[in-house]
């Protein structure tokens, strides 16, 4: 038996529908590759790549090694992760705790 909601009239919470998530036992991942030309995402796990960083390359995903990850990475390092923040923002924030890297790779489907 499937489980249901429990009626909040409409007034959800983050909280209330991210164990119905297809992956709510995983991290939400910081960066995102993208191989094989295309620039989407494919209905992907939109939800959870809200305030991921997305890296498209035109490598199709048997060529895709350590030297185009390493691209990857370093294309993510130059990024100001906001968060929905702005810039001016970020800086009149108290800093948080550091972000663990997580990284999703799709290959071209």
């Amino acid at each position: 038996m499937a489980a249901h909601l429990p009626d909040k009239q409409g007034n959800y919470e983050e909280n209330d529908l991210a164990q119905y998530l297809a992956m709510n036992y995983a991290p939400e991942p910081d960066l995102f590759i993208r191989t094989g030309g295309e620039c989407r995402i494919s209905n992907f796990l939109l939800w959870h790549l809200a305030y991921t960083e997305l890296y498209f390359t035109s490598t199709l995903w048997p060529d895709f090694d350590a030297r185009e990850l390493d691209f990857a990475i370093q294309s993510f390092q130059r990024r100001e992760r906001r968060f929905g923040r702005t810039s001016e923002q970020l800086q009149t924030s108290l800093p948080e705790k550091p972000i663990t890297k997580k990284i999703l790779a799709k290959g071209n489907t």
